[in-house]
């Protein structure tokens, strides 16, 4: 007997989750009016990099036109908005944790020249190990002058003292590459490119000199400041270094270049 109510109760419980889901879109999926303000701003900013280019005594504020918003959206939360880079060809760098980790799910788009476009994701890594992710939009969709563009990347070897910039769609940061040595000893292995403040996850890493990308902003680590004499050093928590994800080490995702 009790098997005749198999096909029922698991008509039930389809009925159930289906009912579910289209509650969850009609109520909990709506975002709020704190992220459609976000949203409206966003679009404007990027739209007027292209539409009116930066004019500023300031030649870093140049690279904002490469920043780009990275947005998808999560279970029963408000989309995330986090950053990329354009690269050119219609590709976008970013952080792996930045598009989520069921891409295919929370379908990631990218806000760019003032318009929001579907984004597949051709490659992407994990935060634990390379914490990249490379998008491809329709470039189609996107203005002439940027179209022609090209992201360069920098070839050279990185070194602690160096000068960066960290490329923003609404702004640029003036920052420097920092020793490791600056932050806890178990996190210096996972953690050896840093710079002297932390920044928002998927902003770009520049060179200072060359304009060129270095890399992905990734993470925020504990740093410390020593004090003392050589043979008495104390450590004292001094605020937090960035972690940035350098292109170099993203090669593997980059191959992907000119090649879609």
């Amino acid at each position: 007997m009790p098997k005749r109510y198999g096909p029922i109760a698991y008509g039930l419980a389809f009925v159930v989750l289906i009912g579910f889901f289209v509650w969850w879109k009609l109520f909990s999926g709506q975002v709020s009016s704190e992220f459609l303000a976000q949203y409206k701003r966003i679009i404007e900013i990027t739209g007027a990099n292209v539409s009116d280019p930066v004019q500023s005594d300031n030649s870093d504020d140049s690279l904002r036109i490469y920043g780009v918003h990275v947005v998808h959206t999560p279970p029963f939360k408000d989309p995330f908005i986090g950053y990329g880079i354009y690269l050119g060809q219609g590709l976008v760098l970013t952080a792996a944790h930045v598009v989520g980790r069921l891409p295919g799910y929370s379908h990631p788009r990218v806000v760019i020249a003032g318009d929001d476009l579907p984004a597949k994701v051709l490659k992407q890594g994990s935060p634990e190990e390379t914490d990249l992710a490379l998008l491809l939009v329709d470039q189609n969709r996107l203005p002439a002058s940027l179209q022609l563009r090209r992201n360069p990347l920098c070839q050279f070897p990185l070194q602690v003292g160096m000068g960066v910039i960290v490329g923003y769609p609404e702004r640029t940061v003036r920052s420097q590459i920092i020793s490791p040595l600056l932050i806890p000893q178990l996190y210096r292995s996972k953690y050896p490119t840093l710079i002297n403040e932390s920044q928002g996850s998927g902003s770009g890493v520049f060179s200072a000199d060359k304009k060129c990308l270095i890399g992905i902003m990734s993470a925020r680590v504990t740093k410390f400041s020593y004090q003392g004499s050589k043979g008495f050093m104390t450590a004292r928590e001094n605020g937090f270094a960035g972690y940035f994800v350098p292109v170099s080490k993203g090669s593997t995702f980059l191959s992907s270049v000119g090649k879609h």
